[in-house]
């Protein structure tokens, strides 16, 4: 995937998230949103790049535009699109949360990020494009998706205390102030675990540990709001 020219996204917003729009202002509504396709202006982005393992064992790659995580994340996104929709994305998301969170272990994760190796007991490593991420959390609220960076969020040791005292500032993106949640920029990140865990890319958990993230500088444009 290269950066420069070719044909434009236009996205109607579909899914149990939607998170990817919500950076660019895409409306939510279909005519809007097809308004935005015809008469909206173009935005070029980056995107990464993503290797790691299947669940078969090999070798695979993907991209991925808004948000990718290893931990506990993608366990939820996993719960998530295993659940009924009904009560809406943001409802799904925040239950599915909540029941992974009471069952989920913390372990060692090894963390590289631009070469410099960072090793502890952590709970989710998020690795951001987009601001937006597990239906409506604002998870990376200085993340901007055209500075040829990834916004990674060292989520570490947190406990059911932590959790329940901040769970609800997801959504306002102020849990960057917690001292357990480290926000470090960087173009390449590796991630590596003592126990194999699951990562998700976009919603959709795709494998395991051991996983790369390479940051595609202006990899795509997309169609925003004028």
């Amino acid at each position: 995937m290269r950066g420069g020219g070719g044909p434009e996204l236009a996205t109607i917003p579909l899914g149990t998230g939607m998170d990817f729009v919500r950076t660019y202002e895409i409306p939510h509504r279909f005519e809007d949103a097809v308004r935005t396709a015809v008469e909206g202006r173009s935005r070029t982005i980056d995107v990464g790049r993503v290797t790691y393992r299947t669940w078969a064992g090999d070798e695979a790659e993907r991209y991925v535009a808004n948000v990718g995580s290893v931990g506990m994340s993608a366990a939820v996104a996993q719960r998530a699109n295993g659940m009924s929709k009904a009560l809406g994305g943001k409802a799904t998301f925040f239950y599915a949360l909540v029941r992974v969170f009471l069952a989920w272990q913390n372990t060692v994760v090894d963390v590289t990020l631009d070469g410099e190796r960072r090793s502890g007991r952590m709970h989710d490593v998020i690795v951001a494009n987009g601001q937006y991420h597990g239906g409506a959390m604002w998870l990376a609220p200085e993340a901007r998706p055209d500075d040829g960076l990834f916004d990674v969020l060292l989520i570490g040791d947190i406990n059911k205390l932590d959790f329940a005292t901040t769970a609800p500032k997801l959504y306002k993106g102020k849990h960057l102030s917690h001292p357990k949640v480290d926000l470090v920029r960087a173009r390449i990140v590796e991630v590596d675990a003592t126990e194999t865990l699951p990562i998700e890319l976009d919603g959709e958990q795709v494998g395991t540990t051991p996983a790369r993230f390479e940051i595609v500088p202006g990899a795509l444009r997309v169609r925003v709001p004028a």
